[in-house]
């Protein structure tokens, strides 16, 4: 998760960021702030690894804000005048927005931010799932197996029990598909199939109706029913 925060001295572009920011679901806010000197004390304060910051703002402009920063945070500049265009690269920023700022074009910004960011923090967008591990009651009478779910790659429905395919293992449990899929963390499983679920982490490609997983060879059918949801979710990874 990348935690970003907006600097703008007008509330109504800040509430134009807050909207789009809260449909990127791997961006965190920390704060939004109409005051460039109280925006400075947080980055100084907070763990802030994105910012967006408006150039033109009373007390100080965004460029003389980021040169304060020292290169603390990663800026995406957001005006309404494309002059400034040339100084704010000089000065190393991610990109540079024209106002008013569309979803799609604010996602190519936070897209080339997220490449950036994860250069240089390898596990930043490593999410840290509530429980790490379930307990499933297996084929064997009385067994119970412990599974970590970073280590699973797919889980397959087979009437009354899943087959559950981890560390390059596979393991029948005595489970149905709906009872496993609300058990799993939403934002690192996604059923893609009436009888399959995916890690999200683990998908390497999708090609046409066939979605690729890292560790195995299996080929994950997408289903009608769930394509629509499938591609929303992966939209915001898209370039």
């Amino acid at each position: 998760m990348i935690n970003c925060m907006i600097v703008d001295d007008e509330q109504h572009a800040i509430d134009t960021l807050v909207h789009h920011v809260k449909q990127t679901p791997f961006l965190s806010l920390v704060e939004t702030s109409t005051s460039p000197m109280e925006a400075l004390h947080i980055v100084s304060t907070k763990k802030i690894d994105l910012l967006f910051l408006d150039i033109q703002m009373p007390e100080i402009s965004g460029l003389d804000f980021i040169r304060a920063m020292q290169g603390k945070t990663k800026v995406i500049l957001t005006t309404a005048y494309s002059e400034f265009a040339m100084e704010g690269f000089d000065l190393d920023v991610v990109d540079y927005l024209l106002k008013p700022i569309s979803l799609p074009r604010f996602l190519r910004a936070v897209q080339r931010a997220v490449n950036l960011i994860t250069l240089a923090n390898p596990n930043i967008n490593e999410e840290p799932l509530d429980d790490d591990y379930i307990f499933v009651k297996t084929e064997s009478k009385g067994k119970m197996l412990k599974i970590n779910l970073r280590e699973i790659d797919y889980i397959e429905g087979m009437k009354n029990y899943v087959a559950i395919y981890h560390n390059n293992q596979k393991t029948m449990a005595l489970l149905n598909m709906k009872d496993l899929q609300d058990r799993l963390p939403r934002k690192s499983f996604m059923r893609v199939h009436k009888s399959f679920i995916v890690s999200l982490r683990k998908i390497t490609a999708v090609e046409g109706n066939l979605i690729h997983l890292a560790n195995t060879r299996a080929e994950i059918l997408l289903g009608d029913t769930y394509r629509a949801d499938f591609l929303e979710t992966m939209k915001n990874k898209l370039l």
